[in-house]
């Protein structure tokens, strides 16, 4: 199952009238559940490994240091993360960044990778523009939602 069918399940679930979904497939189970708050929590676990927690969102300082003041973000889209993990700006250390600020990037295109469970997720592009901020560090771990990158 790819990114892009999680991202469809979570949809489903934030728009649906439940609580929660769980799926296996191949031997990967997908466990998706709304809180009281309509914010959504995934977890994908592989079915050997043990259940990792996901962060929760009660934990606000984590995220407060990547969220931008709303007023710089006139016009801008947002790319966010489509997963709980750790943020990395490039495929390896000695490797330059997918992206950076002033670059143009086209619907589709890797522009950073998030690392969950020990699987380097390639994370695609949704919009194409120019990289007008970059909103968090190399390997700064990222929640779901959280904004990555702002686009004009």
């Amino acid at each position: 199952m790819d990114i892009k069918e999680i991202k469809r399940l979570i949809g489903l679930v934030e728009d649906a009238d439940i609580s929660h979904l769980s799926i296996e497939e191949d031997g990967v189970k997908i466990k998706i559940e709304k809180e009281l708050s309509n914010n959504v929590t995934s977890v994908v676990v592989p079915q050997q490994a043990p259940v990792a927690a996901a962060p929760s969102p009660a934990a606000p300082a984590a995220s407060a240091a990547a969220q931008v003041p709303a007023d710089d973000t006139a016009g801008l889209t947002p790319i966010t993360a489509q997963m709980v993990g750790t943020f990395y700006s490039s495929p390896n250390p000695e490797s330059p960044a997918f992206v950076k600020v002033g670059d143009s990037i086209s619907n589709g295109q890797v522009i950073c990778i998030i690392e969950a469970m020990k699987l380097f997720n390639e994370i695609e592009a949704e919009v194409s523009g120019v990289i007008e901020k970059v909103c968090v560090n190399n390997g700064d771990p990222v929640e779901f939602g959280q904004t990555l990158f702002l686009v004009r």
